[in-house]
């Protein structure tokens, strides 16, 4: 008998739940709310997020968050850009199962920032490292501040899926671009959706 599993995240794998709440809060913050995304089939969605430009910026090597959400958004024809140090660059089997249209930066330039619609930040994982020096190293490659949110559209977003290690500055908090603590009350309602399903 097939039994229902919810996969909530596996080292430096996978991190699927995530993935579902950060799809939600990007097209609840780019497409007009919560009734919106509820109404929305995968092809209303494809629709929505085609030609959107999603940054990731961070620890991509380790970061499971993005590496979900990087393959659940190809499926609806965005553009994925990846920042990252050299040392923490997002895998390539991860790269090669989000086949879409893509491109790999090492650094968070203004036409990035201004080419952007969903910003999705992750922390430097400090548990990740061997070697404590690398980790100092890169900690702080990038870190966002008021001044590079002003060059972002009006209407794009900020998203982080938390905690934070001073990868985005808290003076970002009060822009309305900054959707990570949404983002984090996302979570909990997709999850308890997902709950019902397996329970029902």
């Amino acid at each position: 008998m097939a039994k229902p599993l919810l996969n909530a995240g596996d080292g430096v794998g996978e991190h699927p739940t995530q993935a579902l709440l950060d799809l939600y809060t990007i097209v609840d913050e780019l497409s007009g709310g919560a009734a919106a995304v509820a109404a929305a089939s995968e092809r209303r969605l494809a629709s929505e997020l085609q030609g959107k430009v999603i940054t990731m910026v961070g620890d991509l090597k380790n970061g499971r968050t993005v590496h979900s959400l990087s393959k659940l958004l190809s499926r609806f024809g965005v553009t994925l850009q990846y920042v990252s140090p050299t040392s923490l660059r997002m895998p390539e089997k991860v790269k090669a199962a989000a086949c879409c249209r893509s491109s790999e930066h090492d650094y968070l330039t203004d036409e990035i920032l201004q080419q952007t619609d969903i910003l999705y930040v992750t922390r430097v994982q400090k548990e990740r490292f061997v070697d404590l020096e690398e980790y100092e190293k890169v900690k702080d490659a990038f870190v966002i501040t008021p001044a590079a949110l002003q060059k972002m559209k009006a209407s794009a977003r900020v998203m982080h899926p938390l905690p934070r290690v001073g990868e985005i500055q808290e003076a970002c908090d009060c822009d309305h671009r900054a959707a990570y603590f949404r983002q984090m009350a996302n979570g909990m309602y997709v999850r308890m959706a997902l709950l019902k399903l397996v329970l029902d």
